[in-house]
């Protein structure tokens, strides 16, 4: 996958996806209470919200769908849904360490509680990003092959027609 002319129109279909998935579990967990309590007490407006939520998945599902399409032979599992959700989870700790925790220290005087509703949410939404990019990344290396063994089929007719 890595040598693909398509990297990169197969690396936008992922990152929107991606981003959708992100957006419409955000969407789904704001509706809650305990989400109303978690953005009042960090003083989080709500449609700019939805709104930055949008941007940071499409942000998140590029990062994520490029390196699942540019190192897909070198992640140790054979499941496109499992390697989506390996790299889903680095960026999970990475969006907990750099964004999570120091919001959660500035905004509120009960840190733990928010600092956990917070990883809470960015679980549900980075885990849903992930295996909605795995999934689409794994009907395009169907469909892919598909094509390859196709054209290796018609390349094997070919050449047997014309030996003697």
């Amino acid at each position: 996958m890595k040598n693909s002319k398509g990297i990169w129109k197969k690396a936008f279909v992922l990152t929107l996806v991606g981003g959708l998935a992100f957006w419409l579990a955000n969407y789904a967990i704001s509706r809650t209470a305990i989400a109303a309590e978690y953005r009042a007490a960090m003083s989080i407006s709500y449609y700019p919200m939805l709104l930055e939520s949008l941007v940071g998945g499409l942000i998140i599902g590029l990062w994520v769908g490029y390196t699942l399409l540019r190192f897909f032979d070198r992640i140790p599992v054979k499941d496109p849904i499992l390697k989506s959700v390996i790299l889903s989870s680095i960026m999970l700790v990475i969006i907990t360490i750099l964004i999570g925790g120091p919001s959660s220290f500035y905004a509120t005087n009960n840190v733990l509680r928010y600092f956990i509703i917070g990883t809470i949410f960015n679980v549900i939404r980075i885990f849903a990003l992930g295996i909605t990019i795995g999934y689409v990344c794994k009907r395009q290396y169907k469909r892919a092959m598909a094509i390859y063994s196709i054209s290796k089929k018609e390349r094997l007719e070919n050449e047997s027609n014309y030996l003697p």
